[in-house]
């Protein structure tokens, strides 16, 4: 993977076209600006119940958007990423289809998880509510078969996302076979979609278990056979990050949201230092994606009895989500949580730049935290044209993500890149990209507690960010050609 900033975008929603035109923009006004792009899923359909995360085929290319040879011609110009929905397929695939038609006839029974695949003997009332969900309510839905039977389904997410078992022959050929088409297209980064969900097991949480590492393991195995590197998405306690971190190419730095966010609201940089002394080098950071804003991943273990500690106290957190609702003007509140479907009790739905009341300084500020810190950076579209909460598409779809999963077309684009945020944004990322110094070694500076000060050395090369938290403003002192010293002011 280059060590370069890269976008993260659904072909769809960022160009108002296919891959076609996705390339066009990233060869246009953005050319030279991105290492790499991660392609939110453009299997078909790209428009199911979960926005293509429930494909149907996950072969194929949806063809509303072109096909694998305009993926391959983009890949011809920068890395691309896809995603692997490992725990679940479409109710509407063809392998469905097939085991509700014919049952145990079906050369397709034992790949979809039941009820009783996973507890043969029945399920107590104790083991059901030992089971994690991110979401209200148990994972269970009801399917009737063509001959009538009805059986209790696995549906960690929604009823039309039916969980497989990835152990299974036809579980292991199936992801497999995604692994092949993804290699023979030029794709050669994965990023695994609820690998946290991937196992279940009778009497346990069936969520991050030690089955469950073994099998992100044993699937990042199979992906560098066919020279692909693996990304795994786990929202979870922070912990948990780091040991997966070990195990596998890259891991998300979810804490690094929350915690730039806390640092802005509450002037201090402490919480954020503590992080940073102990968090995995080999990760992707990230200020927005296409889910919620991560509140778990900085709060404390849930799921351990002694209440192991978050990075920051509860009080905190609170105060942080609530913080959020204020700065959106409320918007946020009606996108999270009971307010909006897709219930996911661990995220506050917002873009990055609502969240800090739209202070273009502070934006600024929190995108060079995340350009300094050791990984590959990641940006959204959203969050590249510094978008606002799009409240019509969220009251059109009362899916409370749909807030910061708006659509642009090119003009809309075009727009928004003369905005002095924007470009002041993309001035950040070209020194990422092209700066030596972030090829060297990197160090954090002493610094009073509401002060943060980054830096990076390669030889003569020298970069340093200065941030002062209580204040929302920071600047960015680097050399040209390893001598002369130039500052860059993010008020």
């Amino acid at each position: 993977m280059k060590n370069q900033v890269q976008l993260i975008a659904y072909v769809d929603r960022f160009g108002g076209g296919g891959l076609a035109e996705l390339r066009a923009l990233l060869d246009g006004p953005l050319v030279g600006v991105f290492g790499g792009v991660h392609l939110l899923p453009f299997f078909n359909p790209i428009d199911g119940a979960d926005a293509g995360f429930d494909p149907i085929d996950h072969t194929q290319v949806d063809p509303r958007l072109g096909d694998w040879n305009d993926l391959r011609a983009l890949a011809q110009d920068i890395d691309v990423m896809a995603d692997v929905i490992v725990n679940h397929m479409s109710s509407d695939s063809p392998q469905f289809r097939h085991w509700r038609e014919h049952g145990d006839r079906s050369p397709y029974a034992g790949l979809f998880l039941t009820l009783s695949s996973v507890f043969p003997s029945g399920a107590t009332e104790a083991e059901l509510l030992k089971v994690y969900r991110p979401r209200p309510g148990l994972p269970f839905s009801v399917a009737t078969l063509a001959g009538g039977e009805r059986r209790l389904l696995w549906t960690t997410f929604t009823p039309q996302q039916v969980d497989i078992d990835v152990n299974h022959p036809q579980g292991v050929a199936y992801l497999d076979g995604i692994l092949d088409t993804f290699a023979a297209h030029s794709i050669r980064m994965v990023r695994l979609d609820a690998a946290g969900y991937a196992i279940k097991k009778a009497g346990a949480s069936c969520f991050m278990m030690p089955e469950t590492f073994a099998f992100i393991a044993d699937f990042a195995a199979r992906a560098r056979r066919r020279g692909i590197e693996t990304l795994v998405e786990i929202h979870s306690y922070y912990q948990r990050q780091i040991d997966i971190a070990r195990q596998v190419d890259w891991v998300y730095d979810f804490a690094l949201p929350p915690l730039v966010l806390h640092a802005l609201f509450e002037g201090t940089a402490e919480p954020l230092k503590r992080w940073i002394a102990i968090r995995p080098n080999n990760a992707l950071t990230v200020l927005d994606t296409h889910d919620g804003i991560g509140i778990i991943d900085i709060g404390a273990d849930s799921s351990d009895r002694d209440g192991r500690p978050g990075l920051v106290p509860p009080a905190e957190l609170d105060a942080l989500v609530e913080r959020i609702h204020a700065n959106s003007g409320g918007e946020s509140r009606k996108a999270t949580g009971a307010a909006a479907s897709n219930l996911d009790l661990y995220q506050v739905n917002c873009t990055f730049h609502d969240a800090l009341a739209r202070n273009d300084a502070a934006y600024l500020v929190a995108r060079a935290i995340q350009f300094f810190l050791p990984g590959v950076p990641q940006v959204y579209y959203v969050g590249l044209l510094a978008g606002a909460n799009d409240m019509a598409l969220l009251g059109r779809t009362q899916v409370g993500r749909d807030i910061n999963r708006r659509r642009y077309d090119r003009a809309e684009i075009d727009q928004e890149l003369q905005r002095p945020v924007v470009k002041a944004l993309l001035r950040l990322i070209r020194l990422r990209n092209e700066h030596p110094a972030f090829g060297g070694r990197f160090s954090v500076l002493t610094s009073a507690a509401h002060e943060l000060r980054l830096a990076w050395h390669a030889g003569a090369a020298e970069a340093l960010l200065q941030a002062d938290l209580a204040q929302g403003t920071g600047t960015i002192r680097h050399t040209q050609d390893g001598q002369a010293w130039d500052t860059m002011s993010l008020a």
